[in-house]
């Protein structure tokens, strides 16, 4: 092959090889590197970093590839060149002016992404078919682009390494994933911590420059353009080099050294960070605060009786064999209801059936995403560091709620009106011995609406019910968890139901209609011969947003929790502390079951019970108790919050807003409960001792 034809991928590679050696370079001597190597160690990180970074470059070239073999002007003759343009402004129509759209159905910012991206390819095609004396001019300009978002992504990609080697001394793990989704809080702390301006007007500048350098020396060969035999070498040679690289990259990331700054030196980033992706999770032992392991454990179990993590619960009442049905509300924060203040009435049934039921006033989540929530009433854990469990590789045979049940002899069922392949919860639900109904499941005249999420509350209410009567059919107890989808963005729902227009796509209607769909729920439920004998626990997998002036601000967690049974559950409340995972132990307790338990989540009913609730991002593990808000973070960071409640209006078993007054001299005992907590739970964890 001429060497002409490769000429932009050796100097784009040649740039990000020495950008690479110079950035292993600063991170050997940067004073966070607490560790010497000599001079043959630090030769065999060097060579094993390079030989890294060639194969992550043929990987990372993919695109560059892509856009070369696709030059061509072949299609730009007739029909070929309409027919394709023809196409893209259909595509373009269809973006920007059909209603109901996927990428509109979605709402956000995809819609306008979408209109972006197919209005730009629409416009340079046209541009390219029409004006072909313009043809190289323009040609010259999308390859000057092309090159200068690789040089950009080249040289931000090594500041951004570098600022993460300054604060954690490795390179990117989960916490880098976290950064993307927490994206406001990252800038908002970029912006506060760094000289913004000057730092990207230096980056800018020398993007320009390597890009201006690099488009000159090889814009020439966009005159030349490989046939078509050309283009199949190139393809054919890049797909092995990509099948090498593939294997080779795996085994160079197990090529052990001996300390971790050196096995973390000679890595590449981008494998980095696409495994932590993957993997899910953040090492605690690594990032966290950490007790001896059974003074910690020792610590965390004393809550219980016996104090161990396998322990009988024995009743000494008789077992009820009723049936359960769980409803995990989507983004439902305890101030969307009356009974906390909200005086907007979008939930008339919640309030309704708050007044009838159990009612738990002071609950709160343990995270503020589904899977969380899921995680929390299934497994009945405190959050780990990371992605949830569910999303995790080793997520099945766990210790469930579900596998309670079906020791009684119960069917056990997950529902979710969208695919539940979606964030994993098929493979998670079904590897604990779950069976699944979801929109798979439905047939098209059952499905009255649907959005990109799935088919709306009601129509899954329908389905929910046909389940329920198929199972009591079987004479056997059935335990059903639904997770509803319709509280989600966009918030689109069926006309004529509530006085809110289903495409205001407004929260706040999402709300309103998810209380009207449990309404019909329930109002098909009691017509049911099974009805009398089913225990309903309604509960919100976590609230509406999480943004607040703390890294963990309480009135963001808290949530709304009941258990309802007609002439069973006597009406009261519940006012003390207590967390999401401490749901599914009380309602065993109030069932009288007799079980082994490896729940972490205590039933609130017993003399044992201690009140407190855990909360958490991605990376920031909290626990609440006495008064008191603990947070432990990466690089073993510990703080610590005064809690006191603010003046309101409201009862005192249901005021909201908490100060968080930073303390200066922190509660010792708490912070080891705080770390004991964490601590043994991702151990367990790691260990599988949480595996039924």
């Amino acid at each position: 092959m001429d060497l002409k034809k490769i000429k932009p991928f050796l100097l784009l590679g040649s740039f990000y090889l020495l950008v690479s050696f110079i950035l292993r370079i600063v991170f050997i001597f940067h004073p966070i590197t607490n560790a010497s190597f000599g001079v043959f160690e630090s030769l065999k990180i060097l060579f094993v970093g390079l030989i890294s970074d060639i194969f992550v470059f043929i990987l990372s070239s993919s695109l560059l590839a892509l856009y070369f073999l696709f030059l061509s002007d072949s299609k730009y003759r007739k029909p070929y060149g309409y027919i394709i343009f023809g196409i893209l402004m259909l595509a373009l129509i269809y973006t920007a002016f059909v209603p109901g759209n996927i990428f509109k159905q979605y709402g956000g910012s995809f819609p306008e992404v979408a209109i972006a991206f197919v209005g730009m390819k629409t416009m340079f095609f046209g541009l390219l078919l029409f004006l072909p004396a313009q043809r190289v001019k323009i040609r010259n300009i999308l390859y000057f682009i092309t090159l200068f978002l690789y040089v950009l992504l080249i040289i931000f990609n090594a500041v951004s390494e570098y600022f993460f080697w300054n604060e954690f001394g490795v390179r990117y793990n989960f916490i880098a994933v976290d950064y993307l989704i927490y994206t406001n809080e990252v800038i908002g702390n970029i912006m506060e911590s760094y000289p913004v301006v000057p730092l990207f007007s230096v980056i800018l500048i020398f993007t320009l420059a390597v890009t201006w350098y690099i488009f000159k020396k090889t814009k020439n060969e966009l005159l030349d353009l490989p046939n078509f035999k050309q283009k199949l070498i190139l393809l054919g040679s890049f797909l092995v080099l990509c099948g090498l690289s593939l294997v080779i990259i795996p085994k160079l990331d197990s090529v052990k050294t001996e300390n971790t700054f050196a096995q973390e030196i000679q890595a590449n980033g981008f494998p980095k960070f696409f495994k932590a992706f993957t993997q899910k999770e953040l090492d605690y032992f690594q990032f966290y605060p950490t007790l001896n392991e059974t003074v910690a454990e020792q610590n965390f179990l004393k809550q219980f009786q016996p104090p161990a993590l396998a322990r009988n619960i024995t009743s000494e009442n008789p077992e009820l064999k009723k049936n359960v049905v769980l409803i995990s509300i989507e983004s439902l924060s305890a101030d969307f209801l009356e009974h906390y203040g909200n005086t907007q009435k979008i939930t008339p049934f919640l309030d309704s059936l708050a007044d009838k039921s159990l009612l738990f006033t002071n609950l709160y989540a343990t995270g503020n995403r589904t899977v969380r929530g899921l995680e929390a009433l299934t497994l009945c854990i405190p959050p780990t560091a990371g992605e949830s469990i569910i999303k995790r590789e080793n997520n099945k045979n766990k210790f469930t709620t579900g596998s309670v049940f079906k020791s009684k002899g119960y069917d056990v069922k997950f529902l979710y009106g969208g695919y539940s392949y979606f964030d994993n919860m098929e493979d998670f639900y079904k590897g604990n011995g779950y069976d699944i109904v979801d929109r798979n499941n439905f047939k098209p005249e059952e499905i009255t609406f649907g959005n990109v999420w799935g088919v709306s509350d009601e129509d899954m209410a329908k389905k929910a019910i046909e389940v329920m009567n198929q199972e009591a059919k079987s004479g056997k107890p059935f335990f059903n968890h639904w997770m509803t989808v319709s509280n989600h963005r966009p918030f689109t729902y069926p006309e004529g139901r509530i006085d809110i227009p289903g495409n205001a796509k407004s929260r706040d209607g999402g709300v309103k209609y998810t209380d009207y769909s449990l309404r019909k729920f329930f109002e098909m439920a009691k017509k049911q011969d099974w009805y009398k004998n089913t225990v309903f626990v309604i509960v919100a997998d976590h609230c509406a947003s999480s943004a607040g002036k703390t890294e963990l601000p309480m009135d963001k967690y808290r949530i709304p929790g009941m258990i309802f049974s007609e002439g069973f559950i006597a009406p009261q409340q519940f006012n003390q502390l207590m967390s999401q995972i401490d749901v599914m132990p009380t309602l065993f307790g109030l069932l009288n079951f007799s079980y082994q338990s490896k729940f972490l989540g205590q039933d609130v009913f017993k003399d044992t019970f201690q009140p407190k609730a855990y909360v958490a991002t991605y990376q920031d593990l909290g626990l609440i108790k006495d008064n008191y808000l603990t947070v432990i973070s990466p690089t073993k960071k510990v703080r610590q919050y005064s809690l006191v409640l603010q003046k309101s209006d409201l009862p005192e078993n249901f005021k909201l807003y908490y100060d968080e007054t930073p303390v200066k001299n922190t509660v010792q005992n708490l912070v080891d409960d705080c770390v004991s907590i964490f601590q043994s739970t991702s151990y367990w964890l790691e260990k599988n001792k949480l595996n039924r």
